[in-house]
């Protein structure tokens, strides 16, 4: 079982990505709000869907090949702090809010599940949760890799679904408001690009468990 200290960690960084901007946040929000939260809802069970994918192909095997390759796992590392500079650099950019939403017409539950699902397996951010974080919170010391890996793959789902479906359920509200008070709209994508920075920075210069 992962270490209490590592569930926490975890819970945190899990936390600090799921209130960023991102195609899951930009999807979820133009659903709820151009057909509605049961739009929205539908659209976060084929999101939630393609975590438990990726939380299944880390458990068989990537992780292992992570760890037993250190040059691969550096080079995941790299790759997964220079997206997160990236999405920090754009998050500051006129335009960087996932606020600012697109007009989307209607589809039925069936697509708008198979697009939430396919909006996050093609989800680089989703990706390289996977591949580049969540294995550093794994300690092949304690045992148990596969138990640890569906662990902190379950914190994250957790969170992730917790707080989408509450930006679901308030995203009609949080555009309003954010439209309505300009300042307001560029404190949140200063504070995006902090924790994004923050998180590049932390999986760049930490060292390997």
């Amino acid at each position: 079982m992962a270490h209490p200290a590592a569930l926490f960690g975890f819970a945190l960084v899990a936390l600090g990505l799921v209130v960023t901007p991102g195609p899951n946040m930009l999807y979820l929000l133009s659903r709820a709000v151009c057909q509605g939260r049961t739009a929205g809802f539908v659209s976060l069970a084929g999101i939630g869907l393609g975590f438990i994918v990726y939380l299944l192909l880390s458990a068989l095997g990537i992780t292992a090949v992570v760890f037993a390759v250190p040059v691969a796992y550096a080079s995941l590392r790299a790759a997964g702090a220079a997206y997160l500079l990236w999405l920090a650099w754009k998050a500051l950019r006129p335009g960087g809010s996932p606020f600012e939403l697109r007009t989307l017409a209607p589809d039925s539950s069936r697509r708008l599940f198979a697009m939430g699902l396919m909006t996050n397996l093609l989800n680089p951010k989703a990706a390289l949760l996977y591949l580049s974080l969540l294995p550093q919170f794994v300690e092949p010391g304690r045992g148990h890799v596969l138990a640890q890996t569906l662990a902190l793959g379950g914190v994250q789902i957790a969170i992730s679904l917790s707080v989408n479906g509450c930006i679901v359920a308030a995203a009609g509200s949080i555009a309003t408001l954010l439209q309505r008070r300009p300042r307001w709209a560029r404190l949140q994508r200063y504070l995006m690009a902090t924790v994004l920075g923050g998180l590049a920075a932390r999986m760049a210069f930490d060292s390997r468990r």
